[in-house]
């Protein structure tokens, strides 16, 4: 179900009984807050969220219990328990404390026990391949990466919704003033079909000067009727940009405008802040993560290359209390310690030359993605200039084309001019009129696709001067 876009403006400006401004400030503050898109922007930050949180999983305490008995005919061949954590550690170590109690009759000799058991505490420590970098270690890092990846993802969403709706607002407003110019042009020419139709009644003008008012009114009504559709075209284009508070689509009320888009706004911008903030362009962060990800990848490939040592020691106690008592290495303990290499390496060697080669493969990337960067922003520079100075000479242009409006007037009615010249000069203003609306909206659109050329948006930074 489409809702009216009503409650937001009743809120906003009272109780709307005739036309009412949509500002664009509000427009992209509504857009911000309740856009499909906007919202999905936001869930990115989940995504690195939640991926960040299952890789701290890896470091997570784990209590387990073993049991295996085996009876047959009224015999105990065995029953073995065992209980314990395990705790891994960031230095690699893993600390561990677990609880054995064994009986039977065919035990394996080196299971049996005293008869309350056994305790014992201690470590796995890495002497060689996993001592600097892991896979739990490895799988968290690039989890931060991610988790920072998707701050940039969202900023570079947020940034494309924002150009569009910005352009799309502004065509809107252009259609809407082209709409009220072309209505104003139609009622003139009708004004001037009544007034012709009169003079040729008292005998003033021929015939033929009433038809040719009477097609100027014909043509001013199809070029309105096409300016009708166009509007309407970029308002259903505008509705698509507006949701409300619980995720369903708004329509424009019809008294619902937009503000002049030849009001006057300030463009404050500096081109060399904006040169230098293409270097933290959501894109270019982007690679960045993923370089620095690869180097995570690097370097756990690299430690590959090391020899599998891995010393394992624990204390062994029927008590608590004799922990305290315990020498290292001399009674009561457990210890292992386990050596493995391949002898040419050849699989680890080449999953480390891989990753290198995945590193230069995205530098280069990134290389170009800057430089491709700096050229869409340079563009977006000068034809933002551009479209600004052929604001300023058109705007000049249409004061010109009215002064020769009002001049054709005079003469029109002191009759040394004719109804076709009038008409000429005011087809020529109306066009120009509409063509003013459009540059203004270029503008304004132009403005909009430089910040993001710059990868800026809804949270630009003011970036002052001129």
């Amino acid at each position: 179900m489409r809702y009216l876009l009503f409650c937001f403006f009743f809120l906003a400006f009272g109780t709307a009984i005739s036309q009412t401004v949509l500002g664009y400030e509000d427009f992209i503050s509504w857009v911000k807050a309740y856009h499909p898109v906007s919202k999905q922007a936001e869930i990115t930050l989940d995504f690195g969220a939640q991926t960040l949180r299952a890789s701290r999983g890896g470091f997570d305490p784990v209590l387990y219990f073993d049991y295996d008995a085996k009876r047959f005919k009224d015999s105990n061949y065995y029953d073995k328990r065992q209980t314990g954590v395990r705790v891994p550690t960031w230095a690699g170590v893993e600390l561990k404390g677990l609880y054995e109690y064994n009986t039977g009759n065919f035990l394996n000799p080196e299971q049996a026990l005293p008869p309350e058991g056994l305790l014992a505490v201690g470590a796995s420590v890495n002497l060689g391949q996993n001592l600097i970098m892991d896979r739990r270690r490895l799988a968290l890092r690039q989890a931060q990466i991610y988790a920072e990846a998707t701050k940039a993802e969202r900023l570079q969403i947020l940034n494309d919704l924002y150009m569009e709706a910005t352009e799309s607002y502004w065509v809107w407003s252009a259609d809407f003033q082209n709409v009220k110019i072309l209505e104003e042009g139609v009622d003139l020419a009708k004004q001037r079909f009544e007034m012709v139709k009169e003079s040729y009644i008292q005998g003033d003008f021929p015939a033929i000067d009433t038809v040719e008012a009477y097609t100027q009114v014909m043509d001013r009504i199809y070029r309105l009727q096409s300016a009708q559709i166009q509007f309407f075209r970029s308002t259903q284009m505008l509705n698509t940009f507006l949701w409300d508070e619980n995720d369903s689509p708004l329509d424009l009320l019809e008294t619902i405008i937009p503000e002049n888009v030849l009001d006057e706004v300030e463009f404050a911008y500096d081109k060399g802040a904006l040169r230098d903030y293409i270097f933290y362009h959501p894109q270019l962060r982007l690679t960045d993560f993923d370089i620095e990800s690869l180097q995570m990848d690097r370097r756990y490939k690299a430690n590959l290359l090391l020899p599998v040592m891995k010393f394992d020691y624990n204390f062994l106690s029927e008590s608590l209390s004799d922990f305290n008592q315990a020498v290292f290495l001399e009674n009561n303990y457990k210890a292992g310690f386990t050596f493995a290499m391949p002898l040419f390496l050849r699989r680890e060697r080449g999953d480390l030359g891989l990753a290198k080669a995945k590193i230069n493969f995205k530098q280069y990337q990134r290389d170009l993605k800057l430089v491709q960067l700096q050229n869409k922003l340079e563009s977006e520079i000068y034809n933002f200039e551009t479209v600004q100075s052929q604001l300023g000479v058109y705007n000049q242009n249409v004061v010109g084309l009215r002064k020769l409006l009002a001049g054709e007037m005079t003469r029109f009615e002191i009759g040394e001019s004719s109804l076709f010249l009038v008409n000429a000069r005011e087809v020529s203003l109306i066009a120009a009129q509409t063509t003013l609306n459009d540059l203004a909206a270029k503008r304004k659109a132009a403005y909009a696709k430089m910040l993001n050329a710059a990868g800026l948006g809804f949270d630009e930074v003011l970036l002052q001067g001129n």
